[in-house]
């Protein structure tokens, strides 16, 4: 049921978009905690990288499976509802691993159930909150939000670092649920599911705009988005250099950066503050690939960041060895590109499926990218484990990321050759 007309000076909009970015970044934390885990899970139970690398595949997995049913879920039940459950299943999930004790364990609780509930809070909840309620300044406000996610996820490290060094690695995973859990009244009390709830169009759209009901399963309708994507060549090579994204973010530094300084002798605290570092600087990056976003080819901007992060990775591990202000100015650098690639990429989505199934595909295009992370969690790892050094990884990465540069290349100046199918929007 709609509630009361908002009759606020500003455009609700702008309030959904506050409520989205302290979520994203009240959710975060639970992106940090495998890169701080892998040291204390060895040291503690004699689990090895790969192990745990194995269960962050898991996650990453579910995390990036999730999306396109999430987003589904989402034009059907609402924002709200599907926020909430996915909020209270990340609390419950990293509360319950501080008690874990077998491999098993960890491969269910943060493998499994965060995995599915972290999915919800992917990045196509910023995707939908942008789609759904913006029409004016989408391209920016999906960098922002993007950024949220993905910043919020590194400031957090520091923090949970210093708490694990001082107080055991179980402390992290009471902080997470803490803060995912914090974040739920919040959503209850300002989140809306659409503008048609208060009586509004979205920003800039015009004053005639009907947002119209819907009873479409929302599992039916992902797999419709699907069908009508795969046979597109467009979808794939948005698909592989996602692929390439997840690989060369999440599932390599995200995950095993700490693990590399060590290996450096960077202490741990120092490597968080590192990483810490991305994050700051992704939140400019990020805006401004929105910014970009609305007036240059997105194509053309993933080209140059694919490339761009494919020839930092070639130096990243003579950098460690220096460390100092090469390690320093890397950090800088790929924080400036880190998820730079999410605004071109759902814009292309948009451009080529459509503003309505635009959201779903996307879901299935960052299904890619956690394929990617989950291959490269699991990969480095093993790489490490067999080799003794992660140099081989990095490498790996950035000759992905010039392959992915050029897949974008590819991508220039296409414009929807597909019949735009309308996806009705639920008010629930």
């Amino acid at each position: 049921m709609p509630t009361r007309p908002w009759t606020g000076r500003i455009h609700y909009a702008w309030v959904v978009f506050a409520v989205a970015f302290l979520t994203l970044v009240g959710a975060a934390g639970f992106r940090s905690t495998p890169s701080i885990l892998i040291d204390p899970l060895h040291d503690e139970f004699g689990w090895s990288r790969g192990t745990v690398g194995t269960a962050v595949s898991i996650n990453v997995i579910l995390y990036g499976l999730v999306g396109p049913f999430a987003a589904a879920l989402q034009i059907r039940y609402g924002l709200r509802r599907v926020t909430m459950a996915s909020l209270t299943i990340i609390s419950v999930g990293a509360l319950a691993t501080t008690q874990m004790t077998r491999p098993w364990q960890l491969f269910l609780l943060w493998g499994v159930v965060v995995g599915i509930g972290s999915g919800c809070m992917a990045t196509v909840f910023a995707s939908t909150v942008a789609s759904r309620w913006f029409v004016k300044n989408r391209g920016i406000v999906t960098g922002t939000l993007t950024a949220a996610s993905a910043s919020g996820q590194l400031v957090f490290l520091p923090v949970l670092t210093r708490l694990a060094d001082h107080h055991g690695w179980r402390i992290v995973g009471t902080v997470i649920a803490c803060s995912a859990i914090a974040v739920v009244p919040v959503v209850f009390l300002f989140l809306r599911n659409s503008p048609a709830d208060i009586g509004l169009v979205p920003l800039g759209a015009p004053d005639d705009f009907v947002m119209p009901a819907s009873n479409v399963n929302p599992v039916r309708n992902a797999f419709d988005a699907l069908r009508a994507a795969r046979a597109d060549r467009i979808f794939w090579l948005l698909w592989g250099s996602f692929f390439v994204c997840g690989l060369s973010t999440n599932g390599l530094i995200g995950t095993h950066f700490l693990s590399a300084a060590k290996d450096h002798h960077i202490e741990a605290a120092t490597a968080a503050g590192y990483l810490a570092l991305i994050g700051g600087f992704d939140v400019a990056g990020t805006i401004a690939s929105g910014w970009l976003t609305d007036r240059v080819d997105p194509a053309k901007l993933l080209t140059a960041y694919y490339f761009l992060r494919g020839a930092s990775l070639l130096f990243l591990d003579p950098a460690m060895s220096a460390s100092g202000f090469g390690l320093v100015g890397f950090m800088m650098f790929y924080g400036l590109d880190w998820v730079a690639t999410v605004p071109p990429t759902v814009a292309l989505c948009a451009r080529r499926f459509g503003i309505n199934r635009g959201p779903v595909v996307y879901g299935w295009v960052f299904a890619g990218h956690q394929v990617g992370a989950a291959v490269a969690a699991w990969g480095a790892g093993f790489l490490r484990d067999s080799s003794g050094s992660y140099g081989s990884a990095f490498i790996i990465a950035g000759v992905g990321c010039f392959v992915a540069a050029y897949g974008a290349s590819l991508m220039r100046g296409d414009r929807s050759t597909m019949p735009q199918e309308t996806v009705k929007i639920g008010v629930a």
